[in-house]
């Protein structure tokens, strides 16, 4: 049996969780406190973070080498076999990561004009996706991939920012929108997190010493 160390409010642990699910693969989830970081976790995480991916003995760490080598290893590809398209994936999940560090800025920084610079980052490249994506359902068409896996998480988020401001970031980009329909009904990317994830999240934004913060009513 495979463990997930992980941390529920953590995108890149949900980037592996969804993998696992979508192979099919048996796996337990072993959550820990980062803020409290226990002794065992400290001991094996080279970079105090979180997801980690116990197989065998072994521990692998960081999101995209945890979800290539279960891709590898483990059933069916979600990867292309095209060695070409499959550069073009891995890339667009860099774009993916990118997308998060622009959403932890717009979760926690107390200035506005940063806050506002992040959102015209996430209109920017949500933009871009737009130009990128085709009929869909997923970002390669019909078949679901690991830049899905990916994009998942990310989407999640505006589902409470949602609740209390409007950034704007998915206006008039019809085919970004139904992506994020599509993924958030997917029974590996709903069942990624727990049933709190939406109260654990408001939570830890309404904490932040945040311009957002600010905003929520």
């Amino acid at each position: 049996m495979l463990t997930l160390v992980s941390f529920d409010l953590c995108p890149y642990v949900q980037r592996a969780a969804i993998a696992l699910a979508e192979k099919g693969i048996p796996f337990e989830r072993r959550d820990v406190d980062l803020a409290d970081k226990p002794q065992w976790f400290k001991a094996i995480s080279p970079l105090g973070k979180v997801p980690l991916l116990q197989v065998d003995g072994e521990v692998l760490f960081e999101s995209a080498v945890i979800v290539e080598y279960l891709d590898e290893t483990r059933g069916a590809r979600l990867h292309p076999r095209d060695a070409l398209l499959r550069a073009r994936h891995r890339a667009w999940m860099e774009f993916g990561s990118s997308i998060l560090a622009d959403i932890w800025t717009v979760e926690t920084t107390p200035d506005p004009a940063a806050f506002q610079s992040k959102a015209r980052s996430l209109r920017e490249k949500f933009v871009r996706l737009e130009g990128e994506l085709g009929a869909g359902p997923w970002f390669a068409g019909k078949r679901f991939s690991l830049v899905d896996a990916v994009f998942a998480p990310a989407f999640r988020y505006f589902d409470v920012f949602d609740r209390f401001i409007d950034l704007g970031v998915f206006e008039d980009l019809p085919k970004v929108q139904a992506w994020r329909r599509a993924l958030a009904a997917r029974p590996s990317v709903r069942d990624a997190v727990a049933a709190d994830y939406g109260a654990k999240l408001e939570a830890f934004l309404r904490r932040q010493p945040s311009w957002l913060a600010r905003q929520l009513h």
